[in-house]
């Protein structure tokens, strides 16, 4: 539970490590599921995807997606692209905002090339866990706006997923709420009614590096 102290938020969880080892207490009934497959979200995501993993006994992964803003909006996304190709678009935002194909293109371009270097770096040269018929369990370390984490559950899905899990330690109560349409199933230790932003409720929030990521998955490839 949260505490108040003059009004201020106490954290919640000591670090990402803390913050996985009881997220992955909390899915324990996941435990021997031959077909689960955990996947962190780069970067903060991934150390605590590491515990949630190990505490199930299951592979681990990172799922790499990138956002596709719209050119004069950025911060608002009219889809989102993955690996292998997928590329999940909201008609609705692209009619709205009146993009064209060809500054769609562009974004894309831009955002795959990214989308490629940074997969490529975490996972130096392994091949990412096939998802076909296999139960995604999608770990960030929180949830602010849901964009990322709504994009990572549409890839999960269009990669083949069976059942998606979506998996945090601490969440908006309305962006939780929202994600309910994309995911099978949220876990969600703590949802604050005055969610401020994610490090709050950690105690060390420091920010992981792409070296982090790098070394939670070969750890857990060994």
């Amino acid at each position: 539970m949260k505490d108040r102290v003059k009004g201020r938020v106490t954290a919640v969880f000591v670090d990402r490590r803390d913050a996985g080892l009881r997220l992955g207490e909390r899915l324990r009934g996941l435990q021997g599921a031959e077909d689960a497959v955990v996947l962190g979200l780069p970067r903060g995501g991934v150390p605590v995807a590491f515990q949630v993993a190990r505490a199930l006994g299951a592979p681990l992964d990172v799922i790499v997606v990138r956002k596709l803003g719209v050119p004069y909006q950025p911060e608002l996304g009219f889809g989102a692209i993955g690996e292998g190709g997928v590329r999940v678009v909201n008609p609705d935002v692209v009619r709205l905002a009146n993009i064209t194909h060809a500054e769609m293109a562009e974004v894309e371009r831009r955002e795959r090339a990214e989308l490629e270097r940074r997969a490529r770096r975490f996972r130096a040269g392994r091949e990412p866990v096939d998802l076909a018929g296999r139960t995604a369990i999608v770990v960030d370390d929180g949830i602010a706006t849901g964009g990322t984490a709504r994009a990572a559950c549409q890839v999960a899905r269009a990669h083949g997923a069976s059942r998606v899990v979506l998996a945090v330690p601490v969440g908006a109560p309305e962006t939780i709420a929202s994600l309910r349409r994309d995911a099978d199933e949220i876990v969600c230790l703590d949802t604050p009614d005055h969610f401020y932003a994610i490090g709050a409720w950690y105690d060390d929030f420091t920010q992981t590096s792409d070296e982090d990521v790098v070394e939670c998955l070969r750890l857990a490839a060994e």
